[in-house]
């Protein structure tokens, strides 16, 4: 029998039934749209963290030489930091410079292009601003840009957001910094405050940006002053002394013989040799006895205990001869060291900060020097000659995304490229004007140079008549022979075998063995010569330039 008053209930139950699975179906769309929401989240972030533009610290010393970094396996020294940008990334074994001199290595870094075109040819000239720079071209696109350091270009900084430079070549003990265009003298030792600016300005800036920064060290520039943290460092060690310390340059020109780089004959007691006691004879003397005084109470008492027992044993001793040189070498070699020890623990607090801060994954780390430097090869010191020693320079590159750990390079490249290097690692177009080369496709392939790579350099250094006697000279490098001429007030030739010669004791310019090499590297220095744009020996006024 039908009974109506049941199927109300049925009904009831069926309707509670289909809200049921619709408040089901909607908690999972929620959820499923939770989870793609999440995910493409996720997806967005991790895009954006792949495209997101490094960073870039670009840290450069004044006259640091590869002999004097472990990374480049030298034997009189360790520096365990500058090793963990290599560890960490790639070092380039045949990095070189356009022009082996302060001020215009930094203005081809900058510009991107050789000596004879932005301007500067030796440290007399001052710097035309006006140029277009990497600095410029980074904070045109969003960096932040700062400059902290050795600066040496005579006209202020331009494209920075921040700068606090040293007022030309810098002092070692209390410096003038000019900060923004106001000068002050700060208390301490110059490496540990340039790297102390370096870090407030990283630790300040704007987290949302990227950041460029020019991280430049005085040292270990002369008059090598070492650090409170380093005075006595290798007292009790003997550096070796390069076989050729006593060359008679029998077997290269004029330009060899005349220089005025000799350890042995060049450098002034009390400036260079810290014979602190002696009566200065010059005005550089004078100068290092002014720092003196300039220091605290504290910073000069350690200072002269430091050298004090050595020299009082050296006057004791009345050296003559190679005796003499030898033991200046050890003086010079020893301040030159210490003063690299200071900037390689500085460099590990840069390196310290950007892990303590998780940066370093993305921050792109560079380390070079202006020019190489020569550490008793030839009885030398300084630099400006094509020889090996100045013309290379180091370079190690670290970036965790894209340079693979521990990898070297063989590639020939000149610092005529760091400026396009970092344009094209930040995304950033590098203009036709610019003469070098990015490196990135280098970094980012292990270190394998592409097909149409270069395989020669070109070099040409002007400052003469000028200091150190040096005359001007040009040419070619390839991975195995040189080929410079001096020219101006001399017309002489040099060709090395780099693999037969690797020191350059003699030249075989002229030698019939190397006619047809000879021929080859005239024809590859006048092509370089018209794809830089060189015209050598036109007759250049560089006092007025």
């Amino acid at each position: 029998m039908w009974q109506p008053a049941k199927r109300p209930g049925y009904l009831w139950m069926r309707l509670q039934f289909n809200e049921l699975k619709v408040l089901i179906m909607k908690k999972v769309l929620t959820l499923v749209l939770t989870l793609l929401l999440v995910s493409a989240t996720f997806q967005c972030q991790q895009a954006d963290e792949e495209t997101k533009r490094p960073n870039i610290i670009f840290i450069m010393t004044d006259d640091h030489t590869a002999q004097a970094m472990s990374a480049y396996g030298s034997v009189i020294n360790q520096t365990p930091n500058m090793d963990r940008i290599a560890r960490n990334g790639m070092l380039f074994k045949n990095a070189f410079v356009t022009n082996s001199i302060c001020a215009p290595s930094r203005a081809v870094i900058l510009t991107g292009k050789f000596s004879h075109l932005n301007s500067v040819l030796d440290n007399r000239q001052r710097f035309d601003s006006s140029q277009v720079t990497v600095p410029k071209l980074m904070q045109a696109a969003g960096y932040q840009t700062a400059m902290v350091g050795k600066w040496h270009l005579k006209s202020e900084p331009t494209g920075f957001d921040y700068w606090n430079v040293l007022p030309g070549q810098g002092v070692y003990y209390n410096p003038a910094f000019i900060e923004m265009g106001e000068r002050s003298v700060r208390e301490g030792y110059v490496t540990d405050l340039t790297t102390d600016y370096a870090l407030n300005w990283l630790g300040q800036r704007d987290e949302e940006k990227p950041f460029y920064l020019m991280l430049h060290h005085k040292a270990p520039h002369r008059n090598w002053m070492p650090g409170p943290n380093h005075l006595n460092m290798y007292d009790d060690v003997d550096i070796p002394i390069p076989d050729n310390f006593h060359d008679d340059y029998e077997g290269r020109g004029s330009a060899a013989k005349t220089q005025e780089m000799s350890i042995s004959e060049i450098m002034f007691p009390v400036y260079d040799l810290k014979l602190l006691d002696d009566e200065p004879t010059n005005g550089s003397d004078r100068f290092i006895l002014r720092r003196l005084e300039a220091m605290t109470p504290e910073q000069r008492e350690a200072f002269v205990a430091a050298y004090k027992d050595e020299n009082e044993a050296f006057h004791e001793a009345n050296l003559t001869g190679k005796a003499l040189a030898e033991w200046k070498y050890q003086r010079y070699i020893k301040d030159y060291l210490r003063c690299v020890a200071s900037v390689d623990d500085n460099i590990g607090r840069v390196l310290d900060f950007l892990e303590a801060n998780e940066l370093d994954e993305n921050t792109i780390v560079i380390y070079t020097s202006d020019q190489g430097f020569y550490l008793g090869e030839h009885g030398w010191f300084d630099k400006r000659f094509m020889y090996e020693e100045s013309y290379r320079t180091p370079l190690l590159v670290s970036y965790p995304k894209g340079v693979k750990a521990g990898t070297t390079s063989e590639a020939m490249t000149m610092n005529l490229d760091f400026g396009p290097t970092m344009l094209d690692l930040a995304g950033i177009e590098v203009p036709d004007e610019m003469q070098g080369e990015s490196l990135k496709g280098i970094l980012t392939a292990g270190g394998t140079e592409p097909g149409d790579w270069r395989q020669s350099t070109y070099y040409h250094y002007f400052e003469y008549p000028g200091v150190h006697a040096v005359k001007r000279h040009y040419g070619v490098r390839t991975k195995r022979y040189k080929l410079i001429h001096f020219y101006n007030d001399i017309d002489e030739w040099e060709l090395f075998d780099l693999e037969a010669d690797p020191k350059e004791m003699k030249s075989v310019y002229g030698d019939p063995a190397y006619t047809e090499i000879q021929n080859d590297l005239h024809e590859e220095l006048k092509r370089l010569q018209k794809q830089y744009k060189d015209e050598p020996e036109t007759d250049i006024d560089l006092e007025n330039n």
